[in-house]
């Protein structure tokens, strides 16, 4: 269970905006994140994944606090809208840096790699490079980085909102695939609730840094 409890992120003494976020993700849920663009649904995730900076409340996992553990220390990987797949490197590599930023890698480690790949539908791709592949085969790539770390929390930042309404919901439906394969919990920011209607199990409506509402789909 991944629960977060009166949560409020520093922004510095010139903003304005404030956050005191309350939510309560039961394990192996998918958890829409909803709301207005600027309502705090990123800072969200990125309070969770340990990237901005908490002033109070707590964030806690299968019971354990892990509000003041550094990101990499977090049971959890994170997959943004941008993919930041390094163009150099082919889709092999950039789904191995999941696993050592150093790519030092051995014949287990690689067949990690093949395996992740081959889960979001790109066996034989390990050696495109993102120049060669589409949009979203990109996220998929991206999506394979994610699942070899091998964490049970994952948390999506509108990351298919730059694709088509199909190929967006092909992507949903493979993260809800791999979240019920691989006993995950999944929070996931959205612009078009529609997208998973019939799939989140919650959804929480995020506006003005707030949980407002958090509701069974």
């Amino acid at each position: 269970m991944l629960e977060i409890e009166a949560l409020s992120v520093d922004f510095g003494p010139r903003s304005a905006f404030s956050t005191h976020y309350d939510l309560t993700v039961p394990t192996g849920a998918l958890c829409a994140v909803v709301g207005p663009s600027g309502g705090g649904k990123t800072t969200l995730l990125h309070a969770i994944a340990g990237f901005g900076r908490v002033v109070s409340g707590a964030v806690r996992f299968d019971g354990r606090d892990i509000t003041g553990l550094p990101p990499a220390a977090r049971p959890l990987s994170i997959l943004f809208q941008e993919h930041n797949l390094f163009p150099h490197l082919d889709a092999a590599a950039n789904v191995g840096l999941g696993i050592d930023p150093g790519l030092k890698l051995g014949a287990a480690d690689r067949e990690r790699i093949s395996r992740a790949l081959a889960e979001v539908d790109l066996a034989g791709f390990e050696r495109r490079k993102p120049g060669e592949l589409s949009g979203g085969q990109r996220q998929r790539v991206a999506l394979a980085r994610a699942l070899v770390r091998d964490k049970p929390l994952m948390l999506l930042d509108e990351p298919f909102g730059a694709l088509d309404p199909d190929l967006r919901a092909d992507m949903i439906a493979l993260v809800d695939h791999l979240r019920a394969h691989k006993r995950l919990t999944v929070l996931m920011s959205i612009h078009t609730p529609a997208d998973v209607a019939g799939i989140a199990d919650l959804v929480a409506t995020v506006r003005d840094g707030r949980v407002t509402v958090a509701a069974s789909a």
